[in-house]
């Protein structure tokens, strides 16, 4: 396989996941994709930042802002001062924050716990293979800053 192929063959697979995730989220009556993956940035038991979501997730920060006020005004989150920061919060669930996200994500994760479960031990290291690409592809000049809008 060619470099070409080999990127034409990543595209299509990275793109039909993405779309699987979409589909879930319609299918949770979800207003688009983001909520979900905010959501499942929020629902790991830490505390993350606005900007750290969207650095992390590759979002616009307006994007994140924007879902995430909806969840404070909803209740769903609070925001916390970070010690030596002026603008930035972090941001945790509340408890009803905690059961929306179980609720909109249990049968998700029950999908990704049966996928994982089947995955080889050469898929299991297709993760660090993906960071290495994206690194590379980085350092290729792919992104020219990591900034967002």
């Amino acid at each position: 396989m060619d470099d070409r192929r080999f990127f034409q063959e990543l595209g299509k697979q990275i793109y039909r996941m993405d779309a699987m995730y979409a589909e879930y989220a319609k299918r949770l009556k979800l207003k688009n994709a983001r909520l979900l993956w905010v959501l499942y940035a929020l629902d790991d038991g830490t505390n993350h930042s606005q900007k750290e979501i969207s650095e992390n997730w590759n979002m616009p920060r307006s994007s994140v802002n924007a879902v995430v006020s909806k969840l404070y005004e909803q209740g769903y989150v609070i925001f916390l001062p970070i010690q030596g920061q002026k603008r930035e919060l972090l941001i945790r669930l509340t408890p009803s924050g905690e059961a929306y996200a179980a609720k909109m994500l249990k049968d998700l994760y029950a999908i990704e716990k049966r996928a994982f479960e089947q995955l080889s031990p050469e898929a299991l290291s297709t993760l660090s293979s993906l960071e290495d690409i994206n690194k590379t592809l980085t350092e290729a000049g792919m992104l020219h800053s990591r900034k967002r809008a």
